[in-house]
């Protein structure tokens, strides 16, 4: 499951794909099917990568990804508006180590909304190029850059053109037809 680039952003419903980065923030594209386009600033938007959330656990956090996977391995999902205890019932399933004072209702109504929004996708579905290459073991070959022996050409400099100097300022007249 390759949850990278993806964002969840507090105060705007759904998912976000982060499209860019500029100066003050990132471009996202909701993952709905409007598709709208949103600048998020750093200052005052908070944005959470799906990829790196945690539920909090009775022995240690649980990530994410690993709900997720066990919510797909599951036979029936609930709906994310389903009753606060059929939702209580389902996470005690696929996180049979959350704790139940820590995790509310509403926590468990927004991972299982967000499963619903990612389980059409193909990245949902696709497994991260970092697991890949840990579960092979081999190490990624590197390439070292290419040298060559031709020295770089100097940058030149432009020289600005000359300019006139200015004529003094002194008692020289304004019309000159008028002087007398």
């Amino acid at each position: 499951m390759n949850l990278s680039g993806i964002v969840s952003v507090s105060g705007k419903p759904g998912l976000w794909k982060a499209l860019a980065q500029n100066k003050t923030g990132f471009v996202l594209e909701s993952l709905d099917a409007q598709k709208t386009k949103l600048i998020a600033n750093l200052s005052t938007a908070k944005l959470a990568a799906l990829d790196e959330i945690t539920i909090f656990g009775y022995d240690e956090d649980i990530k994410l990804t690993d709900v997720f996977e066990k919510i797909k391995a599951s036979a029936n999902v609930p709906d994310a508006k389903a009753d606060g205890k059929v939702l209580r019932t389902f996470f005690k399933e696929v996180a049979p180590d959350h704790d139940e004072e820590k995790v509310y209702a509403s926590d468990m109504k927004k991972v299982i909304s967000w499963y619903h929004i990612l389980k059409d996708m193909p990245q949902f579905n696709e497994a991260p190029a970092a697991a890949e290459v840990e579960a092979e073991g081999e190490k990624p070959v590197l390439k070292a850059p290419v040298v060559t022996d031709k020295p770089k050409p100097k940058a030149t400099v432009q020289k600005k053109a000359p300019v006139a100097p200015k004529a003094p300022k002194g008692n020289i007249p304004k019309n000159p037809s008028r002087a007398g």
